[in-house]
């Protein structure tokens, strides 16, 4: 499978997750904790099942980028989790998603990335249709009282941003290392602020919760960043950004065929613009995904 293909199929498990995390009776932040543990251990066991061992050399060189980047995205989780907690999902998700944007616009300085036309339009057309998806233009917005979620939205994008930019810096490191460094770096990230803002000692830990929360840490997060992370090398951070709208609109297509919910005309545009400006930004750029 190319490298496109394995960062668009973890967005199509990524945006599954949604119907799992609706049946795990346990907070986010604390579910982010725990699949970034569990992703860890998964792959872990991947690595032994398969005699291979991490490559201490190769994380040793790169871990200087390393630990940030898994920090970044333990620091983007629970900015993203407090967004919720001021506005509306709807509000938070659309800020969340102006992260590709940043990564296109940084991607010339920070990459040396050739910033092409056919680029900028396609994640301009992809995060417009990700305001019709987010619902945002029908929730609408009341004001003073959501720019703290707003400003946190928008910073859970900017660390987004930094995890695939300084994934792109990683050099001689395999997938499945990178991965298990990050994700057991997030999960550490995120066990102060678990302690400090969720009764862990009283959650209720039902089996069916346990059992959909070990395949989210498997599937969604093992797997899925595996994926993503390990196809980061192989393609301009700008196709990255541009695929990674599959994800939310996975979700809320899911969330309208399975769950019912509603979905009017403008998000069904919404997700035709995404999927539209995905497609056309790769076709006839097969020449230039390599040349950073």
């Amino acid at each position: 499978m190319s490298a496109n293909g394995k960062i668009t199929l973890s967005m199509l498990i990524f945006g599954t997750i949604g119907l799992f995390r609706r049946w795990i009776d346990l907070p986010s932040s604390f579910v982010a904790m725990a699949r970034g543990a569990i992703g860890m251990a998964f792959l872990l066991l991947v690595l032994r099942f398969r005699g291979r061992r991490l490559d201490r050399a190769a994380i040793r060189r790169n871990l200087p980028l390393l630990i940030p980047s898994g920090a970044a995205l333990g620091i983007n989780w629970i900015l993203l989790f407090e967004a919720y907690n001021y506005t509306s999902v709807a509000t938070a998700t659309l800020c969340y998603y102006f992260a590709p944007m940043l990564i296109v616009l940084a991607s010339p300085l920070v990459l040396r990335e050739k910033l092409t036309a056919r680029k900028l339009g396609c994640v301009f057309a992809a995060l417009i249709g990700m305001v019709f998806v987010s619902g945002v233009l029908d929730a609408g917005f009341t004001g003073a009282a959501e720019l703290k979620g707003v400003a946190l939205g928008l910073c859970a994008a900017v660390f987004y941003a930094v995890v695939v930019l300084l994934n792109k810096h990683l050099g001689g490191l395999d997938g499945y290392d990178r991965t298990i460094l990050q994700l057991g770096i997030s999960s550490v990230v995120l066990l102060p602020y678990v302690l400090l803002t969720e009764p862990v000692a009283q959650l209720h830990y039902a089996p069916a919760s346990l059992a959909l929360l070990l395949v989210v840490g498997v599937v969604h997060t093992g797997l899925a960043y595996a994926l993503y992370f390990g196809s980061l090398a192989e393609v301009k951070a700008q196709t990255a950004a541009i695929l990674s709208y599959i994800d939310p609109v996975v979700a809320v297509l899911l969330s309208a065929l399975l769950l019912h919910e509603r979905m009017g005309f403008t998000g069904a545009a919404g997700a035709v613009l995404v999927i539209g400006a995905a497609v056309f930004s790769e076709l006839g750029g097969g020449g230039e995904r390599n040349d950073e």
